[in-house]
């Protein structure tokens, strides 16, 4: 069974501290971009939702036109009848058929108002909407052209770190490889807690690097003799020594 080789204090520390350093060169690139990633991401959503109305406004408007022809030819269709009755009123044989047609030719008229009714009413309702389509229309080109700006300068930022973050993403792998698994998840979880992603912070002055409490003297001189991991009190980050820090270096 082969052995597992077991890594010293001082060397598991090291391997955690140039994991800090590499990732934290890793979001010092991050911060070159700012906000730009998630502004790219809203203003694609907000097209995206933009591009959705727009789409259904032109189906609202296609469903109005079409019920408009259909009104049209309900239209003819009621003319047609009104004549075919005005021609059977010519020949026919008493007054009770005459008011039987009439009857008939009058609820053609009325179906033609009502139809021409409908048309006007409909006629109105796709003007309001062409002014809503057009409305989203000029928004969405002025989105996409915020956003093609935006999408050129986080390009351009990406494209001239693009080197550095790769080397970095390798070093950061490999960091990792050579790391203690149990400390790794516990710089993790520390590293998620805060903003500025530091987990594993030198002593200073005498105080955290992280948070600037004070540390005792019998506390520094453990962090410095490397014999067990010390964390701050206050912040919970895993203390290193000057010197220690000194010697770890990114390139």
């Amino acid at each position: 069974m082969p052995q597992v080789k077991e890594f010293s204090v001082e060397e598991k520390l090291t391997a955690l501290l140039t994991l800090q350093k590499i990732e934290s060169k890793m979001d010092e690139l991050k911060i070159l971009k700012g906000e730009l990633p998630m502004e790219v991401a809203d203003l694609e959503d907000e097209i995206t939702g933009l591009t959705a109305r727009k789409n259904r406004i032109e189906e609202e408007i296609n469903g109005v036109t079409e019920f408009i022809e259909q009104r049209k030819l309900a239209i003819k269709e009621a003319e047609a009848l009104e004549k075919k009755y005005e021609k059977q009123s010519t020949n026919v044989k008493n007054n009770r058929e005459f008011e039987a047609i009439n009857k008939e030719m009058e609820m053609q008229q009325l179906e033609v108002k009502l139809a021409e009714k409908h048309i006007k009413d409909a006629t109105e309702e796709i003007a309001e909407k062409a002014v809503g389509l057009e409305k989203a229309r000029k928004i969405i080109a002025t989105k996409e052209a915020v956003l093609a700006t935006k999408k050129s300068e986080l390009d351009k930022i990406i494209s001239a770190n693009e080197k550095e973050e790769k080397q970095y993403a390798k070093q950061a792998a490999d960091a990792r490889g050579h790391a203690d698994e149990r400390l790794l998840a516990s710089y993790d979880k520390i590293r998620r807690s805060y903003r500025n992603g530091l987990a594993v912070v030198p002593v200073e002055r005498d105080a955290c690097g992280g948070c600037f409490n004070a540390i005792p003297p019998q506390k520094q001189s453990e962090i410095r003799q490397h014999k067990k991991v010390i964390i701050c009190e206050n912040c919970g980050r895993i203390l290193v020594d000057e010197e220690l820090n000194s010697k770890v270096e990114v390139k």
